[in-house]
């Protein structure tokens, strides 16, 4: 056979990364919309999309998570905020119902036009409900639309002058079903519909175009209740007992100890305290980071229902460079796999991702799942305001590990929250805008299914089963090969 096992490929004890090597090709006798994606991300919860979010302040909040567990994934809520803040993100992660704005974006009765505008130009839309106190939940006054705008060309003329009062307002009851709601919006042929209390203060806001999109969601990845699957971060400090008790109060699923060297006394202790917790012990528990073999044992007999790997991976993480400790990425998803598939517990490729052949890779090695930070950090869901710089339209993307993220707590990652000099393992900067993950996900499920496809597999468990029987091969790419695999000898060419 042409080629190396995936054995074959790691014997030498080399620290491989994803772009070392290349899977070889295998038969196609079915369709890429045959493959099925489906895994077990933990030992008890299935994904229909192998995909997560990183538990960082510059990707993961409510919008992350929703938008994620959509699609068949799972969002990872950052814990570098107060204990009611994050708790607050999972509440709302958990009552979201599709095609519902909880909190949608309002402004006060005081604005002005250019408020209206400086909405559109950071959020791409402009029907905003008008509040008394410009609060998602204040009392309703009214609502501006596009057609109330776009022949005003005073700026700083008052919304109140242009707006839909609340008299003249279709409006909703709290309440309401979402088939009712748009059955209403089609009937009166509106774009936006407010839902409201009896006292008038806004509960939320059902959109036309939200409603096309939320029509179907077969892949979302729900609770038995139906509700949306909620997962959170914590990190081991004895402060984050309170955290974890609040965040199972807001009705969490998941668990992620977050640590950039997981194996610890620390965390082995936490995942058997919530494993012996009866009010915490129906937990999945995602513990790391690991790279190797010894660290994957420790932390499954510890009580772990998943793993992440890497160490150093990720494109704003310096741990390797810094620390000198680390793995490379493709070693380390194939080692740590191998052993945690001899005690049935799936794991999760953290970092260096940054195409979908390196998602492909990650799961052709063993990994149930990827999580991806800076492929997310640039779409509209995640946290922060876009700008421009140089010309190009950003958002700010930082490791938990930069100067900026230690001072605002993120060091807890790190065990480093006590140190008088820190030193810092990341850097902060800026990603390009990438869109709605309305449209990103689905490109990535689609890229993955098709990689599947070229290997000849027909699921994620077809590919692990075929890689460790050696009929998936593999191959060393050299600096030529990897040049010849990506664009080359063109005068000038534009990245989709």
């Amino acid at each position: 056979m042409d080629g190396f096992s995936a054995a074959e490929l790691f014997a030498k004890g080399e620290s491989v990364t994803y772009g070392d090597f290349i899977i070889l090709p295998g038969y196609i006798d079915f369709g890429a919309d045959e493959v099925d994606l489906t895994v077990n991300v933990t030992r008890e919860l299935k994904l229909r999309t192998p995909i997560l979010s990183s538990p960082m302040d510059t990707v993961t909040e409510e919008k992350m998570a929703i938008y994620l567990a959509l699609h068949g994934g799972l969002g990872v809520v950052h814990y570098n905020n107060t204990i009611s803040e994050q708790e607050e993100i999972v509440r709302k992660v958990k009552r979201y119902k599709n095609g519902f704005i909880s909190d949608p974006v309002t402004l006060p009765v005081t604005a002005a036009i250019r408020d209206i505008k400086r909405i559109k130009r950071t959020h791409g839309f402009s029907g905003i409900p008008i509040t008394e106190d410009g609060s998602s939940h204040g009392k309703l006054a009214g609502i501006v639309t596009n057609r109330d705008v776009d022949f005003e060309d005073n700026d700083n003329l008052p919304l109140t002058k242009v707006m839909t009062p609340l008299e003249r307002l279709v409006t909703v009851n709290e309440g309401v079903s979402l088939e009712d709601a748009n059955e209403i919006i089609r009937k009166h042929k509106l774009g936006k519909l407010p839902v409201v209390r009896k006292d008038g203060t806004l509960v939320a806001l059902v959109c036309r175009t939200d409603l096309i999109k939320a029509r179907a969601y077969p892949l979302a990845t729900k609770d038995a209740q139906k509700n949306l699957c909620a997962c959170a971060a914590v990190s081991t400090h004895p402060s984050d007992r309170e955290r974890l008790g609040a965040l199972v109060n807001a009705g969490i699923d998941v668990v992620v100890i977050d640590a950039a060297q997981g194996y610890t006394s620390f965390q082995e202790e936490f995942i058997r305290e919530i494993k012996s917790n009866p009010a915490w012990k129906h937990l999945q528990v995602i513990a790391g980071n690991v790279v190797t073999s010894e660290q994957a044992l420790g932390l499954i007999d510890a009580g772990a229902d998943s793993l992440r790997i890497g160490m150093g991976p990720g494109s704003i993480c310096t741990t390797q460079e810094t620390m000198a400790v680390g793995r490379g990425q493709g070693t380390a998803v194939y080692s740590v796999a191998k052993a945690a598939r001899s005690r049935g517990i799936p794991v999760i490729a953290d970092g260096g991702i940054s195409s979908v052949g390196h998602l492909t890779k990650a799961l052709g090695l063993g990994a149930s799942a990827v999580m991806m930070g800076s492929m997310f950090a640039g779409t509209t869901e995640a946290p922060g305001e876009y700008f421009y710089k140089d010309g190009v339209r950003v958002k700010k993307y930082r490791g938990m590990a930069s100067l900026e993220a230690l001072q605002a707590g993120g060091s807890k990652r790190y065990l480093s929250e006590a140190a008088k000099v820190r030193v810092p393992q990341g850097v902060s900067g800026t990603v390009v805008d990438r869109g709605s993950l309305e449209d990103l996900v689905p490109y990535l499920i689609m890229g993955l299914k098709q990689g599947l496809q070229d290997i000849g597999t027909r699921s994620i468990a077809d590919l692990h089963k075929a890689m460790y029987d050696g009929a998936v091969r593999f191959e060393r790419r050299t600096m030529s090969a990897q040049a010849e695999g990506a664009v080359h000898d063109l005068f000038s060419y534009t990245k989709q």
